[in-house]
């Protein structure tokens, strides 16, 4: 199966307790697209200015990441600065759209029927314009509390049409306004998907469905360096686990949480994608089993 991930690409500059990277690569659509490689034929839509600078592109390409979808737009590249004094919180310094800020998701025919669609954290009303435009089998979408509260009803149509949603505790409180993690889950079941995955930071993760409940602590990684792009690298080996599998049902979706938690592990042991170019699918499926050890009772 192939996975169509439309999203932000971009150079970062972060700075945490362990250091600092400036002008790295970034951006929803690189750190998922990095991980559901494993799995899956990976296409990005995007867009990047004239100055992304051309080794960037080269790695994606070297990764085996289709970049038909990528448009290079005269002008400069999508930026933003983060601190991370708590590694749970980026406090974001400065944010330059640049060409992002006129970005309207151009898919290439060949895009048009897709196994699996992954619209990543940008706006609602973009969103639903790539729904409405690609014949896809299986959707999954990520939010953020600015949309909930600038575009909630735009955000609500494209939900509606999900079948899996991440989202993390506080913005599915938001949205929903329960005050209840649980209950806020349920309810957001209510405006549609099949299953909500909220992101719980250090603490994990849980995924819910109609009649399916199932908890995921972390990856125990005890030097987390930059926790910058960990809920896309959790939803890149997530969904490419999926599109492995070629079905999604309760064993396939507890499966696919922990190869979610795993990439995100190997993606905060460094900034930006140091390293990650270098791990291997026999280590991400050994991290998996290692996890499991952790889980069980024997």
């Amino acid at each position: 199966m192939s996975l169509i991930i439309v999203g932000s690409v971009a150079l970062d500059s972060v700075k945490t307790p362990y250091g600092e990277a400036e002008e790295v690569r970034g951006g929803s659509a690189v750190y998922a697209s990095m991980w559901s490689r494993h799995f899956c034929t990976t296409r990005i839509v995007g867009v990047v200015g004239s100055d992304f600078p051309q080794k960037h592109l080269n790695m994606l390409k070297e990764a085996g990441i289709d970049l038909e979808g990528l448009e290079i737009a005269d002008g400069e590249t999508f930026r933003w600065v983060g601190e991370y004094d708590n590694l749970n919180v980026a406090e974001t310094k400065d944010t330059l759209l640049n060409v992002f800020a006129d970005f309207s998701p151009k898919l290439p025919e060949s895009y048009r029927n897709c196994d699996l669609l992954f619209l990543g954290n940008i706006d609602p009303v973009l969103q639903m314009q790539v729904m409405d435009y690609v014949n896809a089998c299986l959707i999954a979408v990520d939010t953020m509390n600015f949309w909930i509260s600038s575009k909630k009803a735009e955000l609500l149509k494209v939900l509606s049409k999900a079948d899996i949603i991440f989202i993390n505790e506080e913005e599915v409180k938001q949205l929903t306004g329960k005050r209840n993690v649980f209950d806020a889950a349920k309810a957001a079941l209510e405006i549609g998907g099949k299953y909500i995955i909220v992101k719980q930071g250090s603490y994990g993760a849980m995924a819910v469905g109609h009649d399916f409940l199932f908890f995921l602590p972390v990856y125990p990684i005890y030097k987390v360096v930059d926790p910058t792009g960990a809920g896309d690298s959790f939803a890149g080996g997530f969904l490419g686990y999926i599109a492995e599998s070629k079905k999604l049902d309760h064993s396939i979706m507890k499966k696919a949480m922990l190869y979610g938690t795993v990439t995100a592990s190997f993606d905060i042991q460094d900034f930006s994608l140091a390293g990650v170019k270098s791990v291997t699918r026999q280590e991400i499926d050994q991290r998996v089993e290692e996890l499991v050890g952790y889980l069980t009772l024997d």
